[in-house]
């Protein structure tokens, strides 16, 4: 059975525009981190962009302008602020740490002391507590080392960081500024009905921000509470820990107590009875009641993701895309769950004609 000359055509046309979808993205696969986090912060800024447009209406270009330079005071200046400040601290602690300048022997004494059980389980099962404090100070050391290391790296690679960041900004101005009309060219050229895309593109847009704002925000404010009683009381490198309780945080089944707990156990240890007991306070009351508080003022309870489906996405985000999979986890969880939802009202049987009606 032969081909029609207008069947080959579409089959050359069909292979030639594989060919050259490949070979675009090929091109521009190494952006593609710039790329995305470009249309995260497109997304996230727009009621900023909307509410300057409802000001200045026909400065189209002024706007996307002026939200770009939105982003980079409220986002980007304060991360790479804050990412420097991590950095040291790191550095810092693993240096005390390998000098011995820490002292972690007396927490263990202190537990065997308060716990009555304690000694009981550590000679039953034979627990050297000489190797738990030698394998909790290498791995201290070696999370430290890890990230002043990273940050050297990035410094050794200034120019490409530069090039990334440069990218990012500058696909950030256009998807803000032509937003709109790049959506609608995609839209002409996706066999999807008018209707069925525009539902798409709402509530995808619905469930991304809300996850984005449920996940994040308020793990950076947890991260910044717990940040700011570490410093109030003194505990060594605050911004650090700051950084890793909001990292912890965006785990559901984890969260930040995983670090402000063993720093008030320490404090109970060493003496600083009043610093363990408020930092137990504020940790369980004020940082354990941000996210009960928060969520329904900032996001609600029907858009966001379910805690277990950001816990699956957020890993399996961080070994398939590093780092950037925190955040593109869930957003290819919000991507599957608006197509599949979409395919379940498509679904549903229309109501008969005069049905509803009295």
């Amino acid at each position: 059975m032969t081909l029609t000359r207008k069947a080959a055509d579409q089959v050359f046309f069909l292979l030639l525009l594989l060919v050259v979808t490949v070979a675009f993205y090929d091109l521009i696969d190494d952006f593609f981190k710039a790329i995305f986090w470009a249309a995260v912060l497109a997304l996230m800024f727009r009621p900023v962009h909307q509410q300057l447009v409802k000001v200045m209406p026909n400065r189209t270009a002024l706007n996307a302008l002026l939200t770009t330079l939105a982003v980079i005071i409220a986002v980007l200046i304060p991360v790479s602020l804050i990412a420097i400040a991590v950095a040291q601290e790191a550095a810092n602690l693993a240096r005390d740490l390998e000098a011995g300048n820490i002292d972690t022997e007396s927490t263990l004494l202190w537990l065997e002391q308060r716990i009555p059980f304690l000694p009981g389980l550590i000679d039953r099962f034979q627990i050297d507590l000489a190797r738990i404090q030698e394998a909790l100070s290498a791995a201290a050391i070696a999370a430290g080392r890890w990230v002043a290391g990273n940050a050297v790296a990035i410094g050794q690679n200034t120019l490409q960081f530069f090039l990334q960041l440069f990218v990012m900004l500058y696909l950030l101005f256009f998807f803000i500024k032509d937003g709109k009309s790049i959506l609608m060219a995609i839209a002409r050229v996706v066999p999807l009905d008018m209707d069925l895309q525009q539902n798409l593109r709402t509530r995808f847009a619905n469930v991304a921000r809300a996850t984005l704002k449920g996940t994040f925000l308020i793990s950076a404010i947890q991260g910044l509470i717990g940040g700011l009683s570490f410093w109030a009381l003194g505990i060594r490198a605050p911004i650090l820990w700051g950084v890793v309780m909001a990292l912890f945080a965006l785990i559901p089944a984890v969260g930040p107590a995983i670090v402000w707990l063993p720093a008030a156990i320490v404090l109970l240890a060493s003496g600083q009875v009043a610093k363990g007991v408020v930092l137990i306070v504020i940790g369980a009351v004020v940082i354990g009641l941000v996210d009960n508080l928060l969520r329904p003022v900032l996001v609600g309870r029907d858009a966001r993701l379910p805690d277990y489906i950001i816990l699956l996405t957020t890993l399996g985000g961080i070994a398939v895309f590093g780092l950037s999979g925190v955040l593109i986890g869930p957003i290819i969880a919000a991507l599957f769950f608006t197509v599949w939802t979409s395919l379940e009202d498509r679904q549903q049987p229309e109501p008969a004609a005069g049905e509803g009606t009295t």
